[in-house]
């Protein structure tokens, strides 16, 4: 691991099964595994301090509450260095789920849910190219998700995956 961050077997055990299943109490995850309860409170504790874990979250399906449209903006700004600016009015609009700082084409590429072709254009023409430092936008709506799904960490190291999702 980069920067000092050392993490072992056991740590990668842990987050993979709560990357699958984060509403899995630890007492099933020390189960098996084959550690105390209080072995992973701490590990995850550990794992929240040193800024592996950054939150917990809930997927949804977005569409089933109203928003048809998933869409992604490549974002041309005026100026790479006005990228902070820019990101921080980014996130005062609820629609913009993501922002990424990217090379190639885009300065910056975000994700945005809307509930419909109007509210997007809505987002876009009202909300998005008004932002200061925002030259020019390119939008790619998604007909389809087909992979969604975390990281498997644990195939890195060589060993066999066990499956922890009895």
């Amino acid at each position: 691991m980069k920067k000092g961050i050392e993490i072992d077997r056991l740590d990668k055990k842990i987050l993979s099964i709560l990357m699958r299943d984060a509403k899995i109490a630890y007492t099933e995850i020390a189960k098996k595994l084959f550690v105390s309860g209080g072995t992973i409170h701490v590990r995850m504790k550990k794992l929240e301090d040193v800024g592996i874990v950054k939150g917990h979250s809930l997927t949804v399906d977005h569409g089933k509450l109203g928003y048809d449209i998933s869409a992604y903006l490549g974002i041309y700004l005026d100026k790479s260095s006005l990228y902070e600016d820019v990101a921080k009015e980014l996130e005062k609009i609820p629609e913009v789920v993501e922002a990424h700082y990217t090379t190639g084409l885009y300065n910056i590429f975000a994700r945005v849910f809307c509930k419909d072709t109007t509210h997007l254009k809505e987002v876009l023409h009202d909300k998005i190219q008004n932002i200061p430092g925002i030259q020019r936008t390119e939008t790619f709506i998604s007909l389809q998700e087909s992979i969604n799904r975390p990281l498997e960490i644990l195939s890195e190291d060589g060993e066999e995956e066990e499956d922890y999702t009895e």
